[in-house]
């Protein structure tokens, strides 16, 4: 077995980095052997070993009218139980995801 001598350093977000080793700890995977198996990929499939695309969000034009009304409604009554967010609290939360 060849010696391992190569350092990786990357910076992430903490939370991030927080939740992905709590994932690994349960599992038993040491993040070392996380980042040998991924590199491992990438020279097995020539590239990154996972899709990289966006997951596509619902549109009007992809929903019949049953799947519209239904979606309305359900946040209509969020609305009006509170479960809601204000426009800056939502900003907030579509700006810590990016």
């Amino acid at each position: 077995m060849a010696t391992k001598s190569a350092n990786v350093t990357a910076r992430v977000q903490p939370e991030i980095k927080r939740q992905a080793e709590a994932v690994l700890e349960k599992i038993g995977l040491p993040v070392s052997v996380l980042i040998d198996i991924l590199y491992r990929q990438i020279i097995m499939t020539g590239g990154v070993p996972f899709s990289l695309t966006v997951p596509g969000l619902p549109t009007r034009d992809g929903m019949t009218d049953w799947q519209f009304n239904a979606m309305m409604e359900k946040g209509y009554d969020q609305a009006k139980s509170g479960e809601g967010l204000s426009v800056d609290e939502a900003f907030a939360k579509i700006r810590e995801g990016i």
